[in-house]
């Protein structure tokens, strides 16, 4: 029965980029991503805050690296997304999510000196061609001819954003409990949104952007990570993470069924290329370097 944390975590952020969609006509970019994380910040005040508070002789040194956190996980990841939302489609925005397993292994490579494997190789090239199947809709030379869009750009910088957030929370290993980190990272967030909330030409809430905010707030920004974490657990990080490749697939299937978004070839065979390469990075641990190899058994 552990399974269902990570399942219903992964559930809840696809629906989260049906959301995501759905704010581009509701709210302001800049709107949503305060609130949201304004909302999750008071929820989690009363059961973080005094531990916290407690621990702040051994937060404060750490302080410089919470921010960096909140500005990748809390603030670009998630207002890149928004306002990619005016212009790419859910699909596509399920389908680029589930590139961020891949990339927070390429970024591993780099900053934390995991030595590549043939599976990262063989992954990144498959899923490369994935993604450029899927942003030129099957038509290559309208890719080169005309470059990428904005949306698209955006959301790739958004899931970039998020490995590296992935990578260097890893690297650096803070020696906090979990909600603690991730209290002070959304404290951060909501500071570093406030700028952008203040300048946005309509900040109102009303009851059609109302949900959206609710739901971005409490079950994207507390219930599933609460879920994943329980699922890391219980299941280990490798097996829970496995579950992140299934994204894509509910997201595509509530964006159809919801938004009546139309699924094409190139949503098929695109998503399908990118899906696969992330597995096969995931699975295929055969070392690029026998010598590498060799030095990491003996570690």
């Amino acid at each position: 029965m552990f399974f269902l944390y990570p399942l219903f975590a992964v559930m809840i952020w696809s629906i989260n980029s049906i959301v995501s969609k759905l704010s581009a006509s509701a709210i302001d970019p800049a709107a949503i991503s305060f609130y949201r994380w304004l909302l999750a910040l008071l929820v989690l005040t009363p059961f973080v805050l005094p531990g916290a508070w407690r621990a702040r002789q051994v937060i404060k040194p750490h302080l410089w690296r919470l921010a960096i956190l909140g500005l990748l996980g809390m603030v670009l990841y998630q207002s890149l997304a928004y306002y990619a939302a005016h212009s790419v489609s859910a699909l596509f925005m399920g389908i680029i999510g589930a590139l961020i397993p891949l990339l927070t292994v390429l970024l591993s490579v780099v900053i934390l000196r995991i030595a590549p494997t043939l599976g990262i190789l063989l992954g990144s090239i498959i899923s490369f061609g994935g993604l450029v199947w899927l942003v030129s809709e099957g038509n290559v030379m309208q890719l080169l001819n005309h470059g990428m869009g904005k949306g698209e750009l955006m959301m790739l910088a958004a899931s970039t954003s998020y490995a590296l957030y992935g990578v260097l929370t890893k690297r650096w290993g803070l020696p906090l409990p979990i909600w603690q980190s991730l209290y002070v990272q959304i404290l951060f967030g909501v500071l570093l949104l406030l700028p952008g909330f203040l300048l946005a030409p309509d900040v109102a809430l009303n009851r059609h952007n109302l949900p959206l905010v609710a739901f971005a707030g409490l079950f994207a920004s507390i219930i599933a990570p609460f879920l994943w974490i329980h699922g890391v657990q219980r299941l280990g990080a490798s097996t829970t993470s496995i579950f992140m490749n299934l994204t894509p697939v509910f997201t595509a299937v509530i964006a159809v069924l919801f938004l009546h978004e139309q699924l094409h070839s190139y949503h098929w065979i695109g998503g399908g290329l990118t899906l696969a390469g992330v597995i096969l990075a995931q699975r295929l641990r055969t070392p690029l370097s026998r010598r590498k190899a060799v030095s990491l058994r003996q570690r």
